[in-house]
């Protein structure tokens, strides 16, 4: 989408109210305040995760009960295509939840409504910084707010850190790549590897903003031509390169099962690694990620929820969007989770405690997304993280060079930024 576009888009929206539809389509009529509202939920995720928030939107219609509310599956393989349709069409669900940028791209497009009308940016004290940052459209727009939290951390064998002679988990870069080393000298034969984000942007992400750059400029301008992203691009090649990290990824539980001592993985893991490997319990542990040359800020990744613009029942959709962050909201969907082992981690930092995991693992999550910074709202972003990441991937599989990679990657998210 052309920045242009974007620009026009907000000027309507300040000057008349109203949302900037594709092709000047009008706002979609309105149902009667007073009458009946079934609403229609788009969740991107699986089933157990479309259970736990229906549980929030249950009680919401027992003390609204002209509103119904159903949450409806979209597999993750297949949900940004059908979204994008149905922003496009302007037919489908009232309210959508997905990638955490994805409700800018639609709203771009005109298919989704400004939440600031609804009172929803009060909610932003109560969110994680970034990650609300995040799924705010860069010009202030509200098309979305942030659902869930996911993150990644260090996830280690106790056992073969300790034959190793290493006390506890590495905190820096320097400590990462030396316990690789005493590993291997302890008999490891893979110390170290990267579950989640292995040769994607989303690994790359972590070195990045470690290493104190960013994908963007405030301006949403690339900035990938920096001292930062080749440092943390040579990095994180020297890890696969220099100190064995494989190329192929492995699941959490099963490197961790096989003998691999760290693995970089995200925090669902740690709610099945003692069912699916029985054999390891009590022999790891988690940790935040090492930190970098500025610090230890990791990925946050998870959902955003927004009101689609075509809905005719836009009033009753949002206040409801607003109510999933009550602690009645938020207490119904941890439990379910709960019930169902679904690692769900709310979208407000003071619940991270109310999560699915045991006290020890929920209290590392909520250090790491104290500092943690989430993907980049800028326009084109959605359309050029894949290609970005080809980019990496060839230079950690040496066939490109730091800076012609990272050079490439630019050009990519100029090029979708328009």
């Amino acid at each position: 989408m052309r920045r242009t576009t974007a620009a026009t888009c907000a000027a309507l929206i300040a000057a008349f109210g109203a949302g900037c539809a594709t092709g000047g389509t009008p706002e979609t009529k309105q149902a009667d305040a007073g009458a009946p509202a079934a609403i229609t939920w788009w969740s991107t995720g699986g089933d157990d995760e479309s259970a736990a928030f229906q549980k929030a939107a249950d009680l919401y219609t027992k003390s609204h009960p002209n509103v119904t509310i159903k949450v409806q599956t979209l597999a993750w393989d297949d949900a940004y295509a059908k979204l994008l349709a149905a922003s496009t069409s302007r037919s489908g669900p009232d309210i959508v939840s997905g990638g955490m940028t994805w409700t800018i791209q639609f709203g771009l497009r005109g298919g989704m409504v400004d939440l600031r009308k609804y009172g929803i940016d009060q909610l932003q004290a109560q969110a994680q910084s970034a990650q609300w940052k995040s799924a705010v459209s860069p010009d202030g727009t509200i098309y979305g707010i942030p659902l869930d939290m996911s993150t990644e951390a260090l996830y280690y064998r106790t056992d073969l850190l300790d034959k190793a002679g290493i006390e506890e988990p590495p905190k820096t870069w320097e400590e990462l790549t030396a316990d690789i080393e005493k590993l291997k000298k302890s008999g490891v034969r893979t110390p170290f590897s990267i579950d989640w984000g292995n040769l994607d942007w989303i690994g790359y992400f972590n070195f990045l903003y470690q290493a104190g750059g960013t994908f963007y400029t405030p301006d949403c301008e690339p900035s990938l031509n920096t001292p930062q992203a080749e440092q943390a691009l040579a990095y994180w090649i020297d890890l696969h390169r220099e100190h064995s990290a494989p190329t192929d990824t492995v699941a959490t539980p099963d490197a961790l099962g096989t003998g691999t001592a760290m693995v970089y993985g995200g925090n669902w893991n740690a709610l099945g690694i003692d069912t699916s490997k029985p054999e390891l319990k009590g022999k790891w542990a988690v940790a935040p990620l090492p930190a970098g040359p500025a610090g230890p800020t990791t990925f946050i990744g998870g959902r955003a929820v927004g009101v689609t613009s075509y809905s005719k029942h836009i009033q009753q959709a949002a206040d409801f969007v607003k109510f999933l962050y009550t602690d009645e909201a938020v207490d119904a969907v941890a439990t379910e989770s709960k019930a169902r082992n679904i690692a769900y981690i709310p979208p407000r930092p003071d619940k991270v405690a109310d999560s699915p995991f045991t006290p020890e693992h929920s209290a590392v999550f909520a250090e790491i997304i104290k500092t943690g910074a989430a993907a980049p709202g800028c326009p084109g972003w959605d359309e050029s993280a894949s290609d970005v990441a080809k980019q990496f991937q060839a230079a950690i599989l040496g066939k490109a060079d730091v800076k012609t990679a990272l050079a490439e990657a630019a050009k990519v998210m100029e090029r979708n930024a328009g």
